[in-house]
């Protein structure tokens, strides 16, 4: 009696121990989980409680009036918002058929050896430093823009036209939306690569044995599959470019003013943060900023959140019919 009565406690001291283990592995992540979540609303009551005397002062006047003067300290945050908005989206029009174009060809009609390698070149493209992107920019694209894109828009649609008219500086929304563009459609690819990857095979082969091609397969089955996982991309996209800084601050040409020229140097909320904040002095102006900041939090935040939901759908989705 004695044996059997020890071999039955092992098992039961083994899984206390085990249990015991868990439920210390589970309280030392969630700590982390938490964290994450506290430094996230400590962000937000610090740019809350930050920006009180601009959120005081102007109310909701601060983001729909246009004039900026620290001298007379009367903040506007709309010039910014503006610019903020327009680039992301011209960096959007850009990116989106480009990144899906890609997208599509790595998952669905690239060799699989070239496919793997295009990717890897795609990831690396995403982690280089927005300053070197700004840098190249100043000394290949602002060019090029100046000498030969932007007389030639002009030459076309006249120097007078409503969305290219105005004197070519090179700089501008314009030129800030391409090299967001550039920056941006990393993204698109890998996120859209990966929502059409998580397409189930049977959705493909279906259709190619009812006598569709490859590209038919693709263009009406496999995409209106992964719409929502490439919608979460685009979002992705735009969270990237619209809290952009230096890349921007670089060739936007940072002109505090509401222009309808697409050739016109314009202004960022991030731009405006970067190139201002060390000089903002009194009580008003370097709050006026934070709410800039705040503005900036709450619309990536939103994006962000948006994107992820559509992606994490798509991929339900795909499991569920698998």
């Amino acid at each position: 009696m004695s044996t059997s009565a020890a071999a039955v406690a092992k098992p039961k001291l083994a899984s206390k121990r085990l249990v015991g283990g868990d439920q210390v592995a589970q309280v030392f992540t969630c700590f982390f989980a938490v964290l994450i979540l506290a430094v996230t609303a400590f962000l937000v009551y610090e740019l809350w409680i930050s920006s009180s005397p601009s959120k005081e002062r102007f109310g909701f006047g601060f983001l729909t009036s246009r004039l900026w003067n620290p001298v007379t300290d009367q903040y506007g945050a709309l010039p910014y918002i503006y610019g903020t908005v327009l680039t992301s989206f011209l960096a959007l029009v850009i990116a989106v058929p480009l990144g899906v174009g890609a997208a599509i060809y790595l998952s669905e009609l690239a060799l699989p050896k070239w496919s793997n390698a295009l990717t890897f070149l795609v990831e690396l493209l995403a982690a280089v430093p927005s300053v070197i992107f700004g840098l190249l920019a100043i000394f290949t694209l602002v060019p090029i823009m100046r000498d030969y894109v932007q007389p030639g828009l002009q030459k076309v649609f006249g120097n007078e036209s409503f969305l290219f008219g105005g004197p070519t500086f090179g700089v501008g929304y314009l030129t800030a939306g391409l090299i967001l563009a550039v920056m941006t459609f990393p993204f698109i690819i890998s996120v859209s690569r990966e929502a059409l990857m998580a397409v189930p095979r049977e959705q493909r082969e279906a259709a190619l044995a009812l006598g569709a091609t490859q590209w038919e397969s693709t263009w009406q089955i496999v995409l209106p599959y992964a719409k929502l996982g490439i919608l979460g991309s685009v979002f992705l996209g735009l969270a990237r470019a619209l809290g952009e800084t230096m890349a921007v601050t670089m060739v936007i040409g940072n002109d505090p003013g509401i222009h309808a020229s697409l050739l016109s140097p314009g202004y960022t909320i991030a731009s405006v943060i970067a190139n201002e904040f060390s000089e903002a002095g009194g009580k008003y102006y370097p709050s006026a900023l934070v709410e800039l900041g705040l503005v900036l939090f709450a619309l990536t935040m939103i994006i962000n959140g948006v994107a992820q939901l559509l992606i994490v759908l798509t991929t339900k989705k795909g499991s569920a019919k698998a």
